[in-house]
Parts: C-alpha cells; structure tokens; sequence
C-alpha cells in the first residue's frame, strides 16, 4: 500500500467517525426535542378552540354598530346583519400556536439546547461527508450510501439556515432530526460500501452538476412534505374544533397540534418550499438528459430511474397546478404533494435497490 492510498484509507475512517459521532449528537438532540415538547405540554397555552368557537365576544363583535347624525344632532345605532362564511380548509382565521415549547420558560430552554446540539451534529456531519470526498478524491456520491449522507445532511443544514434567518421552524426539529437518525442508520447499517472510484459512466464533471442538485432537491422537498404531513394533522385538528358537537380530538393529540403553526401557515410553509425547488428539480432532470448523452449517446433511453425522475417531476407539477385550481386546494393539493414525495422516495430507493438498468450503481 502506497502513501495515497493509506491516507485515502484514513481518511476514510475518519469520516466513518465523524458519521458516527454526527448520529450520538443527534441522539442527544432527539431527547432534547423530545423534552422540550413535554414541557411545553405542561403549559397552560391558549386553546385553538378559543380562535375558533364562538364566545360572547365574538358575538359582540361580529355586530358592527355604526353611529349615524340624525336630524337635530343626535344619534342612531344601526346593526350591521351577521355575515356566515365558511373558510376552504386551510384558510381559516387561526393564529400559529406557540411552538413546541409551548409559550414556557423551561420548554423553551431544552429547545434551544436541542437547537444547539443540531448545528453541533449538522458540523460532525459536514466533516464525515467531506473527509469522505477527500477520500476518494471525488464528488462524495458516487453511490447510495455517500448519496443518503449528504442528503440527510443538507436537510439539516437547510433547516439550520432557516433557524439563522430567523424562521420560526423549530417545530420541525423533532421530525427532522428523527429522519437523519434514520437515513444514517441506514447508511451506516445496509448501504455502506468502502471508498472506490466511481463506475466509467459516473466518471464526468456532471456528478457534480446533476447529482448534486438532485440532493439538494430531495432534502428540501423533504421538508416541504413534513410540512405538508403536519398540515393535513392540524387541518383535521381544525375541524374538528370547528364542530364542537361532534367527535374532538384526543388529550394528546390537542398538546401536540395546538402548538404547531396553523394549518394556514403550514400549507402556505410547504406550498412556498415546492415552489422554490421546484425549478431547481426540473434542472436536475434536464442536466441528467445532457449527461445521458454525454455517456450513453442519447438523451433519453427510458430507463427506469429517467422514467421515475420524470414522474416524480410531473406529480409535483401537478401539485404546482393544483394549488392554482381553486377546487383542488387545501387536502387535495397535501394529497397530491404526498404522492410526488413518495415518488422521489421510490425513484432513490426502490429504483436503485430493485430495478435494473443502466443507473443500476448502488453499490449495495
């Protein structure tokens, strides 16, 4: 073994280390988010129901007396009729809930623990994927197992970025940091494969173009369809407090669902995520042709992971279209949205586990 060759090897199980020692941060992190939700259970938050059910003050208030100057300067006081509307779900009047810390000094406390401890995994985990890249002196997914790292990663740092800018996503810390746990216990567990150079037709400045923002697309329209997962929750949430006669949601459910944003502000959170990826997401399939023809001589072959990345393309926009059809937005459009996300998911993992054909270089 030459001196190259032993310090890609080191390298390498410093990554190893790095990846590992990212996953015990974001275990800390989990029981950390974990403790902020149950203290911040314990608050005695403003109920949604009260934004929702009609109170004797609501009532006051949706009669709008106006004054009006008689004849020989006095007054009269006309009611101005009860106008009933009903809200498209989604849309409804409600303020955000307090967050998962739920309005309180302790809870709030542990969230900014488990905040902490996020950015200090998200740097072990940058290092583990860049050490991997001096490795093997390549872009560092050349296969499924770099591929699940780096994605996973950038869904962190997006996340962290959000944080910075002065988003309030926090509530999306617990479901994020639970996926990372698990996207690198399958990375780690099922898909890793040693440092090596990559395939011939990998083997192209494209890897860099196409794949990184494949990445890049999946981890932020991964957040869009957590985002869109809690606004069917709240949306159901919703309604139900709207019926105060029929079935109500659980003790559980309500300290979870009243402290996340409304469902409004979720649908709106997703919608805004799609969007922004969607463009970059229909590069990806355009640079993914241009290299097809770089390497196998056409642009399009009909292999299933192009067949796939083009269904995943066309459901989302179909979402895109939806949310601009007045009768499909709402549940519909979150419907659709899951759909699309769910594509993606097979186009990774059951066409590079499953399916053979030319992309066929999973190394598992």
């Amino acid at each position: 073994m030459n001196l190259a060759a032993a310090a890609n090897e080191n390298l390498a199980n410093i990554s190893n280390v790095l990846i590992y020692s990212a996953m015990a941060v974001y275990t800390l992190a989990f029981i950390a988010y974990i403790t902020e939700w149950v203290f911040g259970s314990r608050s005695k938050v403003g109920r949604t129901a009260a934004a929702l059910a009609p109170t004797a003050g609501a009532e006051k208030a949706s009669t709008v007396t106006v004054q009006v100057k008689q004849q020989g300067g006095g007054t009269a006081v006309l009611e101005r009729p009860k106008v009933v509307t009903r809200s498209a779900p989604g849309s409804r009047d409600v303020p955000d809930g307090p967050g998962a810390a739920g309005g309180t000094e302790k809870g709030d406390l542990y969230g900014r623990i488990a905040v902490s401890l996020t950015v200090l995994a998200a740097l072990l985990h940058v290092g583990g994927v860049l050490t991997r890249a001096l490795s093997v002196e390549r872009a560092p997914w050349g296969n499924m197992y770099e591929f699940s790292i780096t994605l996973s990663m950038v869904a962190v740092v997006a996340y962290v970025v959000l944080l910075a800018s002065g988003k309030n996503v926090r509530w999306i810390g617990l479901p994020l940091v639970t996926t990372a746990l698990l996207d690198l216990g399958l990375a780690v567990s099922v898909l890793y494969t040693d440092s090596d150079q990559l395939v011939p037709a990998l083997d192209s400045y494209w890897l860099w173009i196409h794949v990184s923002c494949a990445i890049v697309s999946g981890a932020v329209l991964y957040l869009g369809a957590v985002s869109t997962l809690l606004f069917l929750f709240r949306d159901r949430y919703e309604t139900m407090l709207e019926n105060p006669d029929g079935k109500q949601p659980g003790a559980f459910a309500t300290s979870i669902l009243e402290r996340l944003p409304s469902a409004a502000s979720l649908d709106k959170f997703a919608y805004r995520i799609n969007a922004t990826v969607f463009p970059l997401w229909t590069f990806t399939l355009i640079a993914g042709a241009i290299w097809a023809e770089k390497a196998w001589g056409r642009y399009w072959g009909w292999d299933p992971k192009e067949v796939w990345t083009f269904i995943t393309w066309v459901a989302y926009a179909c979402y895109l279209h939806a949310r601009a059809t007045a009768g499909w937005k709402g549940r519909k459009a979150a419907y659709l949205a899951l759909i699309a996300f769910a594509c993606f998911l097979f186009n990774y993992y059951g066409v590079n586990m499953f399916v053979t054909g030319k992309h066929s270089y999973a190394g598992v």
